[in-house]
């Protein structure tokens, strides 16, 4: 008995505690789980509504390609800010004003960063451009440069004679094809990027190679957008990216670095003819004063040279990181930018006056007050021409040339709307939606330039303030070239209103539909008839 009092004594004394203790620890752990469980379920915010979709491929099969009319149609059912499954990449879409505030500039620094696709890494240098590359210092360093050396007031005033030069010569390619269609939009490009050329190297190519030049990155820079529109599978299914299933790399790949040969070779040449003006084999040419009107490679390629004096080339707090290669980026992000958005604006404010021509004759009347028929338009005139301005900005609201802007990945989750967008996800803005909303525009589908005139349309300027109206985003990732676009476009659709009548070959009907893709252009190509509009005809030459 003394043995089994003491066995009973030993449980008690120290077995059945241990015991006990081990119970009590995984019932207060269970607890505390199903408590965190019900907490985390009650207070984190659900993801926001979808449709439903299929496994795998989630909702694609319902997706039309206009993409901007299948997600305006979704939010229609599912609201203003939904998510989709595009494959096995979250998307999340909005279409509200409220809710573009919260993302451009109450969280503006949560989705700082822009959504790369997996063709992007060549056009882009691998992220080290402007446009592609992820906030921070590197960012902040290469924005500062080009609004500093390049796209400011007085920079782009001082070259306004590269600006004027190929807007006269445009207008006189005009006037020798009168009585002929011409192809708007073609016409716009090749003026606009001889206009962007000429800002980022000057004369550095000689007039027929510019000319081969020209056309020969027409014809890429087309292909690299469809590209760059195009679903691809490494996108959908980041998985199988490096199976490169379509294509679409490879091809990418081959674009790009024709267009890199080509930006080498004018890299060469600009410091081949450096070399020898050091060695004053050649004067400087032209009468433009070269402190006042120096172009963007000239600046740049001083840059490195400083750079490279510096501790072997590592920057100090004010210095940026520059090579060769941002070099090159940064002319391919310029090239893209401000040629296709630029040709593309204009055809559709071409075309919408064609079909409403008491609004063309309401800018031209304008035009008349303002500079006449015996003379030519200048920018200095463009502050004066009120209606003209009403009427780009109502084309940019109609036809943004970017319908989703460039959508954005938010680098931590945060809360949009009440609802949680994950961090990594894809975050559209439907600019394309919103700026035709019948909450915050009347009558939204009817050009009406006249809307921007009330109270001076000062509210609906192009720096993404009011969310109402977000042509080039919002933000401090709002498009760098703003000053430049407000130039450019202006001057260019004033030049052509006042030099010519414009009409639609016979038997012709305009067609207003548009194509989606990285840019939103006209379905079919806008080709017009211009006749002489002004008294003295030797303006033309």
């Amino acid at each position: 008995m003394s043995l089994i009092s003491k066995a009973s004594d030993y449980f008690l004394n120290a077995v059945w505690p241990t015991r006990m203790l081990s119970i009590f620890l995984v019932l207060a752990t269970a607890i505390t789980i199903r408590r965190w469980w019900r907490w985390s379920r009650r207070e984190r915010p659900p993801l926001p509504p979808g449709p439903r979709g299929l496994p795998i491929v989630g909702n694609l099969p319902f997706l039309d390609t206009e993409l901007h009319l299948s997600f305006a149609k979704f939010a229609e059912t599912y609201g203003p800010i939904m998510k989709l499954r595009l494959g096995s990449k979250l998307c999340i879409v909005v279409t509200s004003p409220s809710l573009a505030k919260e993302i451009f500039k109450d969280h503006d620094t949560v989705f700082a960063n822009h959504h790369m696709i997996a063709a992007g890494d060549f056009i882009t240098y691998m992220g080290i451009d402007m446009v592609w590359s992820p906030y921070g210092y590197h960012w902040r360093m290469l924005r500062k440069m080009c609004v500093s050396k390049m796209l400011n007031h007085k920079k782009l005033e001082a070259l306004y004679c590269f600006r004027r030069r190929e807007v006269r010569h445009m207008v006189s390619q005009l006037y020798s094809k009168a009585g002929s269609p011409v192809d708007v939009r073609e016409e716009m490009f090749l003026t606009a990027f001889n206009i962007i050329t000429n800002m980022l190297w000057g004369d550095t190519l000689e007039k027929e190679e510019e000319w081969r030049t020209t056309v020969e990155v027409r014809r890429v820079m087309d292909r690299v957008l469809m590209l760059f529109g195009k679903p691809n599978i490494s996108d959908l299914f980041p998985a199988l990216a490096w199976l490169d299933i379509q294509g679409i790399g490879r091809r990418m790949k081959k674009e790009i670095s024709w267009l890199d040969r080509m930006l080498d070779s004018v890299i060469e040449e600009r410091l081949k003819r450096d070399r020898e003006r050091e060695r004053g084999s050649l004067r400087r040419e032209g009468n433009v004063d070269d402190k006042q009107a120096k172009d963007l490679l000239q600046v740049l390629l001083k840059q490195l040279n400083l750079n490279l004096k510096t501790k072997e080339g590592v920057p100090n707090n004010t210095t940026p990181i520059l090579t060769i290669s941002h070099i090159k980026a940064l002319f391919l992000d310029m090239m893209m930018a401000g040629t296709e958005t630029t040709s593309s604006t204009v055809e559709w404010a071409m075309a919408e006056l064609l079909k409403q021509p008491h609004i063309m004759k309401k800018a031209q009347e304008e035009l008349e007050e303002v500079v006449g028929l015996n003379n030519m338009v200048e920018e200095s005139h463009l502050p004066k021409l009120h209606y003209l301005h009403g009427v780009v900005k109502e084309v940019l609201r109609l036809h943004p040339p970017g319908p989703f802007l460039i959508p954005r990945c938010p680098s931590e989750s945060c809360t949009i709307g009440g609802f949680m967008i994950p961090k990594g996800s894809k975050v559209i803005v439907n600019a394309w939606a919103i700026q035709r909303d019948p909450m915050s525009w009347d009558n939204p589908l009817e050009f009406q330039p006249e809307r921007f005139l009330r109270s001076g349309g000062d509210e609906f300027d192009f720096s993404g303030n009011d969310f109402r109206y977000i042509p080039f985003g919002s933000g401090r990732r709002v498009c760098v070239g703003i000053p430049m676009a407000e130039r450019m476009v202006p001057f260019l659709l004033a030049s052509v209103l006042q030099s010519f009548q414009w009409k639609l070959p016979n038997g012709v009907e305009l067609d207003m539909s548009d194509k989606f893709g990285f840019e939103l252009k006209k379905a079919t190509p806008l080709f017009v008839i211009p006749s002489p509009r002004l008294s003295d005809l030797t303006l033309y030459n």
